[in-house]
């Protein structure tokens, strides 16, 4: 059953959330391919419909003073699809690891073949005290849809990434209007342009195939600068990797730490 994100609510609850939708010419870059970016754009739209779905999104979680933040979350891209492809995106909870609510991802093309799978894990966060709350109480109520993972064991998705030594700074980011969004501080989707932009965009241009971890440390708030650092990585499958930090400027304060790899 398709899902219509205009109203999450109308066809009762659903254990996994799915939408079909065309490519559009804002996700693809000059390789006429979606952008990973576009990626974490489509997976952000369809977990805050499915939350409005099961009774636990935006309005819900504001009447009860909390929010859902995103903490960790890997993508991989086995095949990037083209512009005007039609898709159908996924997303469904799959139960909590300690303070972590763990939600899943997959797009899949025309032959229903996941062509992105991903991971992520989720705090509930006390809006006022800015601090996160057991998510037990929540996740008794969602579907538990055991058993159906997005991603391998192998894959050892949203976990957390290890500190990297020698990391140099590429450029900074003071955080405006157009990166911030309802709860107050940078988006997640904006975290990965930042770090696509870093990059040569031909090495982007060029990836037929990826994997994106990216772990969400602090908030960045509206006039914050962030010093973007990188690595390149060694000594693995892909073509290409890199390591990422984002260091708030005034504080040094870790905001984020990323790995991407790229294979052509």
């Amino acid at each position: 059953m398709e899902c219509n994100p205009a109203n999450p609510k109308g066809s009762g609850i659903v254990d996994v959330w799915q939408e079909e939708l065309p490519v559009r010419f804002g996700a693809i870059d000059r390789s006429d391919k979606l952008t990973l970016d576009a990626v974490f754009q489509y997976f952000q739209e369809a977990a805050i419909s499915h939350a409005d779905n099961l009774g636990v999104g935006k309005d819900d979680f504001v009447k009860a003073g909390q929010a859902w933040i995103l903490s960790r979350m890997t993508v991989l891209v086995k095949r990037r699809p083209k512009y005007c492809e039609c898709l159908k995106v996924r997303s469904w909870p799959c139960g909590s690891e300690k303070l972590f609510a763990i939600r899943n991802y997959d797009i899949r093309d025309k032959d229903d073949i996941a062509v992105v799978s991903a991971r992520s894990t989720w705090l509930i966060v006390d809006i006022e005290k800015r601090r996160p709350l057991r998510p037990q109480q929540i996740i008794d109520k969602l579907p538990p849809n055991v058993g159906l993972e997005s991603l391998t064991a192998q894959d050892a998705g949203a976990a957390a990434l290890t500190v990297q030594n020698n990391l140099q700074k590429v450029c900074e980011r003071k955080a405006l209007y157009t990166d911030i969004d309802y709860n107050g501080h940078v988006n997640n989707v904006r975290y990965i342009q930042w770090i696509e932009d870093t990059l040569d965009p031909q090495l982007l241009e060029n990836a037929g195939q990826m994997r994106f971890d990216i772990n969400y440390l602090s908030e960045i708030l509206a006039g914050e600068v962030t010093e973007i650092l990188s690595l390149p990585l060694e000594n693995t499958d892909y073509t290409k990797a890199f390591a990422f930090e984002g260091r708030k400027q005034k504080t040094a304060q870790p905001a984020f730490r990323a790995e991407l790899f790229l294979r052509e």
